[in-house]
């Protein structure tokens, strides 16, 4: 017994030596030292602390967002000329600067482009509009006939659809085609009050057209040299990428658009649908709502098809409306677009989704713009973080804006 407790009061007088009581196996868990491990009590506590801290930043995030749509929505009589304003001048803006380099005054340059593109707008609209006014009307009744065959074919075809699962759905499309042509067939203008409200858009639109085309040039010095040289030069690269990639997506896609109502009107043509003319037309605007400007567009011209001549055309309509679609997504979009967009498939279905919800049809055709230009202020902030990690830190750390280009890329 001696032989055995020796060692212990051993230990016990070297560990009190220097006044530090020796642990216990009872006292390791204890709160009155400190503890060299981390037990499940440390880790909720840790987990909890982080949800705390991003709910609260996702609060404020939120409640941000929240704020400025209000701001948007409340000023949106102001913002919309100004946005159409900048969208148009993305436009114009490479030609004006073509002239000035060519030592033609600023404002001799924003006349005359503003000149040449009024006059290109008015030919355009004098040889496309009397031809598309007289027939929209008929599309949308010829689209609702349309949409009764193919209720016909569904109750008394191979699927034996009942007559009550499919009334409601053609009864509202029916309602908004109907609503659609009489007023259009009214007039675009049905009050002094909607009328007076367009054209002092449109007189706003040209005019702040007019000036960002002839002093657009001179803003960028200018933030430059009012955030001085750290700021200034984040600012002017920022709005620089995102100029660019606001002209490039509006140019790029008028030449898509436009290439699709071409091939669609050819097809139409050959068919002998009658209203190929306007439905080539409605399928150039409609192309500046991606995803579904195209699908409404091109399921209008089956249903004016499969009315107009044969089912055996309508087919064919289809499959020519979903060849076109598939070059435009797969061939000339990546290479007409090239890196300016990025956005993946569902962001644009959400963004078109969203602005048409909360803007009407400017909200749609503005969704796209919007949602590209973001897209290129998160890369951007993306860059300056990978530029501000350590070395030392992993690839995936260091290297993040690379990353997500070569997944954009790859998907």
């Amino acid at each position: 017994m001696s032989e055995t407790s020796e060692p212990a009061s051993t230990d016990q007088e070297a560990a009190t030596q220097d006044g530090t009581p020796p642990e216990s196996p009872s006292s390791t868990g204890s709160t009155r030292g400190p503890r060299p491990y981390r037990d499940r009590g440390d880790v909720i506590s840790d987990w909890a602390a982080a949800a705390q801290t991003w709910g609260l930043r996702l609060v404020v995030v939120a409640a941000a967002l929240y704020v400025l749509g209000w701001v948007a929505g409340s000023f949106w009589m102001v913002l919309f000329p100004v946005s159409l304003a900048l969208v148009v001048s993305t436009v114009l803006q490479p030609a004006a600067g073509w002239l000035r380099r060519r030592r033609v005054p600023a404002s001799l340059s924003a006349v005359l482009v503003m000149l040449g593109f009024l006059g290109l707008i008015s030919a355009i609209i004098a040889i496309i509009a009397p031809q598309v006014a007289g027939q929209v009307p008929q599309i949308a009744q010829q689209a609702s006939d349309g949409l009764q065959r193919i209720r016909e074919w569904l109750v008394e075809g191979p699927f034996e659809v009942t007559d009550g699962q499919i009334t409601a759905a053609i009864s509202a499309v029916e309602d908004r085609l109907q609503e659609s042509a009489s007023a259009i067939s009214a007039g675009v203008f049905s009050t002094l009050s909607a009328a007076t409200n367009a054209i002092i858009n449109l007189v706003l639109t040209l005019m702040l057209t007019f000036f960002m085309v002839k002093d657009g040039h001179r803003f960028l010095p200018w933030v430059h040299t009012l955030g001085g040289r750290r700021a200034g030069d984040h600012l002017v690269e920022l709005l620089s990428r995102t100029w660019n990639t606001l002209g490039g997506f509006i140019r790029t896609q008028t030449l898509v658009s436009f290439i699709d109502a071409v091939l669609i009107g050819i097809g139409l043509a050959i068919l002998g649908v009658p209203l190929w003319v306007p439905l080539a037309v409605i399928t150039f605007f409609g192309g500046y709502i991606p995803i579904l400007g195209a699908l409404v567009s091109g399921f209008l011209a089956v249903l004016v098809t499969l009315v107009t001549v044969d089912f055996k055309a309508a087919v064919i309509a289809l499959i020519i409306v979903l060849l076109v679609q598939q070059l435009e997504g797969n061939v000339l979009s990546p290479w007409l677009q090239g890196k300016s967009m990025n956005l993946h498939a569902g962001v644009v279905l959400m963004s078109v989704t969203a602005g048409g919800t909360l803007f009407g049809i400017t909200g749609a055709f503005l969704a796209v713009p919007v949602a590209a230009v973001v897209a290129e202020i998160l890369r951007y902030f993306n860059e300056q973080i990978d530029h501000q990690v350590d070395p030392e830190a992993p690839p995936e750390d260091s290297h993040a804006a690379e990353l997500l280009e070569q997944q954009a890329e790859n998907g």
